[in-house]
């Protein structure tokens, strides 16, 4: 411990030998310091927020490519501080001046797209900075050309965007027009060729829509759909053969003959033959109409039974039940000869393409190729016709209304101290440079020298006895020139720490000025 306080001791006494060696390099490092920083112009920040609103007359849509809201949006971002419109801020601000060449106004807007940030906060919100730090001019004009920048950037842009909304909507209509011509060509040269090809090959395509292939998979399922309609078609057909069986052609309505029926016995028997009809229809005992016809029928025998026999038998008459399931019969006979007509036919269109397809596969595989460039085509003239109706009606918006509507939120801020550099530390941070500077410079040549403050030191260096040392003696004139000494080193020390504090004074009266 007593080694390492005698080594700190050593360096201070070296340090102190060379007193003026720190406060010359101190000065020389705090000057060259401060100078640099004072070259460094003062940058000035101006923030605002802006509104972009699409007008919605006219509902996005997903499939517009880029005509949606979304994909302008975007545009909107990236046009901002596109080159042409920072040329003309440029100009309106005066950052060029009149007579500039191309290279001064390429200067001047690489310099405004690096100093101008847009920073999206939501989908149509935009954070706009501008920071501007020009060196020929003063604090209180690099403070009002970063407000002037911002005010100039959005009036450009808002007359921009709704002259180019305009100009962007009736070339996006000449292009697709072009395009659609094109399509409509391709479409016509196809169609001819495919008809060249059916007239030509007659006798090995079979007639219908679509490629050969396409029609036998469509033949195919409809086969399924007639296979299952007929199969049900078949067990109606037989359950009504099976109905009938058990069904008598007449049945016998006592009084029939007589010439005195009773009514009673007339409405039974009508009641009785539609109870027939209606278990011939599949209606069970539990169904309500079933069960509500029973209680009649009874109710009808009762006053059959007192009316009596009415004087005579009975006769035989045309069930009507018989005759309802010969009806249905029928019909559902005609629904399965009509189904198996369809089989067949389909079963033979199946077997003609397949054996064309067989016989001729290049025939088939042409004309497949053929309607499937025809489709294509087709799907791009349909989807390019429905871009260009949402473009014209886009357009009439444009031209009626203004799609685009662009709002200040904050308009742009007035700055009043500078957003860059931080004057007040950097001059700081010069000031300790410049001191912890003048102190390693001492302290190293301390080092260099070979010199030996103690005699513990020299006796450690040379390895041999040091028998004593012999102390300093100030005569009193020596020690009246080292308080002179010692009062002008305090006075070149503290002229620097005034210099320092006078660039702190000035720094905060220049920024009072430009507020």
């Amino acid at each position: 411990m007593n080694g390492l306080y005698d080594e700190f001791r050593v360096a201070l006494h070296s340090v102190w030998t060379r007193r003026w060696l720190v406060l010359g390099v101190a000065w020389g490092i705090c000057i060259l310091g401060w100078l640099v920083i004072a070259s460094i112009p003062n940058r000035y920040d101006s923030r605002a927020r802006l509104l972009v609103d699409i007008n919605e007359i006219i509902p996005a849509d997903a499939q517009s490519g880029p005509y949606a809201d979304r994909a302008r949006i975007d545009q909107i971002r990236e046009t901002l501080t596109s080159a042409r419109n920072l040329e003309k801020v440029a100009i309106t601000t005066g950052m060029i001046p009149a007579g500039a060449g191309e290279r001064e106004k390429a200067g001047a807007v690489a310099a405004l797209q690096k100093n101008i940030k847009v920073v999206p906060q939501q989908d149509n919100i935009f954070e706009i900075t501008s920071s501007i730090g020009v060196g020929s001019l003063s604090d209180a004009d690099n403070a009002k050309l970063a407000s002037g920048v911002l005010d100039s950037l959005i009036t450009v842009f808002r007359d921009e965007q709704l002259r180019g909304g305009r100009i962007t909507a009736r070339e996006g209509l000449k292009f697709l027009d072009a395009q659609l011509a094109d399509r409509e060509k391709a479409l016509g040269e196809v169609e001819a060729r495919r008809a060249a090809f059916e007239a030509k090959n007659i006798g090995l395509i079979s007639s219908g829509t679509g490629s050969p292939g396409q029609r036998i998979d469509q033949a195919r399922a409809e086969l399924g759909q007639i296979e299952t309609q007929l199969a049900a078609a078949q067990g109606a057909l037989a359950a009504a053969n099976g109905q009938m069986a058990q069904t008598p052609a007449t049945i016998n309505v006592p009084g029939l003959n007589s010439t005195g029926g009773g009514v009673a016995r007339q409405q039974l028997a009508g009641a009785q033959a539609e109870l027939s009809s209606m278990r011939a229809r599949g209606l069970t005992d539990a169904h309500p109409d079933v069960v509500a016809l029973k209680s009649q029928i009874a109710s009808l025998k009762a006053m059959a039974d007192r009316e009596g026999t009415g004087g005579g038998g009975g006769g035989n008459a045309q069930n009507p039940a018989y005759a309802t399931l010969q009806a249905m019969r029928a019909e559902r006979q005609a629904t399965v000869s009509a189904l198996s007509a369809r089989k067949a036919q389909l079963s033979n269109d199946i077997a003609q393409i397949t054996t064309a397809q067989i016989q001729n596969p290049g025939v088939a595989s042409e004309y497949e190729r053929i309607n499937g460039e025809y489709t294509a085509l087709k799907a791009q003239y349909d989807r390019l016709m429905a871009q260009r109706e949402q473009v014209r009606l886009r357009g009439e918006v444009q031209t009626e209304t203004d799609s685009i509507k662009i709002d200040l939120i904050d308009p742009p801020t007035k700055p009043t101290a500078p957003s860059a550099p931080n004057r007040p530390l950097f001059l700081t941070l010069v000031l300790f440079a410049g001191i912890g500077g003048g102190i390693g410079v001492a302290f190293g040549l301390g080092q260099v020298r070979t010199s030996y403050a103690t005699a513990a030191k020299l006796e450690r260096a040379s390895g041999l006895p040091v028998i004593g040392s012999i102390t300093e003696v100030v005569t009193p004139e020596r020690h009246v020139e080292r308080k002179k000494k010692l009062v002008w080193l305090a006075g070149g020390s503290g002229a620097l720490v005034a210099l320092f504090l006078l660039l702190l004074v000035a720094e905060f009266v220049q920024r009072g000025m430009v507020a």
